[in-house]
């Protein structure tokens, strides 16, 4: 099947950091850019982070910017969040999107930020 599987998010105290992976299969990854995105409780879904294909170029959120790196492994098919200097405003489900012929979505992985 054509996936994406999120993991790595839970519980981290105001200032931690968590690493998110996104491992993906069924289609050809190198070929597909991938956003991160996440779903604030109450709010509207927003664009968190996205990579190219090659992983040669970066967009962030300026919510985000400076404290979170998006990077992907092409080799292992997968594509990786670094959080840092997380604050609760982080808290969220956290979800990855692969962008090209198809869109695929993972099931989320939800990060909370609290002390």
């Amino acid at each position: 099947q054509v996936q994406l599987v999120e993991s790595g998010g839970g519980l981290v105290q105001p200032g931690g950091s968590l690493r998110l992976s996104c491992v993906a299969s069924g289609f050809t990854f190198s070929r597909y850019a991938i956003n991160w995105y996440r779903q604030v409780p109450g709010k509207e879904r927003e664009l968190v982070a996205a990579i190219n294909s090659a992983g040669g170029s970066a967009i962030y959120a300026d919510s985000v910017k400076g404290r979170f790196t998006i990077s992907r492994d092409n080799a292992k098919n997968t594509v990786y969040l670094q959080m840092n200097s997380l604050k609760a405003e982080d808290t969220a489900v956290y979800y990855c999107k692969a962008d090209g012929y198809l869109e695929v979505w993972g099931q989320g992985t939800l990060v909370t930020v609290s002390s």
